[in-house]
């Protein structure tokens, strides 16, 4: 409960002026499977340090995840 609450927040914060059903679609979409968000910031995380943008990084990783991320949010 809490937990939902607060990733809510970051989701608001993050993405300011989208629509309160966005917000709560994003924050049941990553409460479904949290472990995969995880392993896509980390990856992300990992290619910035190896000296990739922010932005290339995370559309590789993205892309790598794709299928899996489609899933998630059917």
């Amino acid at each position: 409960m809490i937990k939902d609450f607060l990733l809510k927040q970051v989701v608001k914060r993050q993405l300011k002026g989208l629509p309160e059903s966005e917000v709560d679609r994003i924050v049941d979409i990553v409460g479904k499977n949290p472990e995969i968000f995880k392993k896509i910031g980390d990856e992300i995380k990992a290619k910035v340090k190896s000296g990739r943008s922010e932005q290339a990084a995370a559309l590789e990783v993205m892309r790598a995840h794709q299928a899996e991320l489609q899933k998630i949010m059917q």
